[in-house]
């Protein structure tokens, strides 16, 4: 590992400076992590020869990062995903969210979730970045102020893991996921890449992309991913699903997902979490410039992100989402990278 500096300043947002925080693993891997959003920026994984591959989308500044990203890399919440109309209730009690999708949803926290704040770099050292954020009682229409903590750290391999807590002062409801686009090879279009995912169902959305209620089998369907095959083997499917994940718990992970492509690079997603949320990215806006220059458009990358599911605060056979005082929130996720 060569040595790096600490935290350094990277930008401005609303007036206060923005921090990049570099971490590395020992076999070579190397992220760039904002403090904005809680944002993995830049990610470098080497491939078998020791050429560095950047394996994420972003941006090389911190002004396009409000403007125009649709998630490049941030850590989404307080309820990452959609909660429909804006409202749930809890404890007997009617909350009314910020609604930040077409003014009919609540998306990944509301227009100021955890995505678009800055977060305070808590500790530091070559190999993990730790952040904290709170949100006080009422934000974005959330009952509860809440803690919450996130740390990227790398292990001796090209293992990024990430874990959140959060606690709170007043019943609530809590999710997080982490939204990196990925692309392992540089191309234009991630249809190329190979998917598995290991679940047996999936939760079928309305045009609204609000789940129906009903937990659906794969069998037969574009969703069928238990095998690993090509993302755009089904067109002109369009992926922006839960899957509910089958695999069981293994020291407190399950593997959820594997994403390849020919370069012989390959990410595991292994997590706690019960459901894994498949985009295929096919809303990013043409035109885009990204990381190195690079110009961005539709299935420029993909998100496959851990989380509880969509709208689970108003379907009551879902996963529950609360989150009472005493209580902490914990999530790990693990993005294992590994040449096959």
């Amino acid at each position: 590992m060569r040595a790096l500096l600490g935290p350094q300043p990277f930008g401005m947002f609303a007036g206060e400076p923005v921090f990049q925080a570099t971490i590395q693993s020992p076999s070579g891997a190397l992220a760039h992590v904002l403090n904005w959003g809680a944002v993995i920026r830049d990610l470098h994984i080497p491939l078998a020869d020791g050429t560095p591959q950047r394996v994420v989308l972003g941006f090389d500044h911190v002004d396009p990062y409000p403007a125009q990203s649709p998630y490049f890399g941030a850590l989404v919440g307080r309820y990452a995903n959609r909660i429909a109309h804006g409202r749930f209730s809890l404890d007997g009690r009617d909350y009314q969210l910020d609604r930040n999708e077409g003014a009919k949803q609540t998306l990944h926290g509301g227009a100021m979730g955890t995505s678009q704040r800055l977060w305070t770099i808590a500790d530091w050292s070559a190999s993990s970045v730790t952040l904290a954020l709170r949100l006080p009682d009422g934000d974005q229409g959330f009952p509860g102020a809440m803690e919450v903590r996130c740390t990227y750290r790398f292990t001796a391999d090209s293992t990024l893991c990430m874990n959140i807590t959060a606690t709170t002062d007043a019943p609530t409801v809590a999710n997080f996921a982490q939204h990196s686009y990925f692309n392992l090879d540089g191309s234009d279009d991630i249809r190329g890449h190979r998917l598995q995912i290991f679940a047996d169902s999936y939760t079928p959305v309305a045009d609204d992309l609000i789940p129906t209620g009903d937990i659906l089998p794969v069998d037969a369907t574009p969703f069928e991913f238990r095998a690993s095959r090509l993302i755009g083997a089904h067109p002109p499917a369009a992926y922006d699903h839960n899957f509910v994940l089958s695999g069981a718990l293994r020291d407190g992970l399950r593997h959820a997902a594997s994403l390849a492509t020919d370069n012989g690079l390959e990410l595991q997603v292994h997590t706690s979490e019960p459901g894994l949320q498949f985009y295929d990215g096919r809303m990013i806006a043409p035109g885009l410039t990204g990381l190195g220059g690079r110009r961005y458009g539709p299935h420029a990358g993909l998100c496959l992100e851990a989380q509880h599911f969509p709208d689970s605060p108003n379907q009551p056979h879902f996963p529950g989402t609360v989150l009472r005082p005493g209580e902490t929130y914990r999530q790990q996720t693990e993005f294992r990278f590994l040449q096959i």
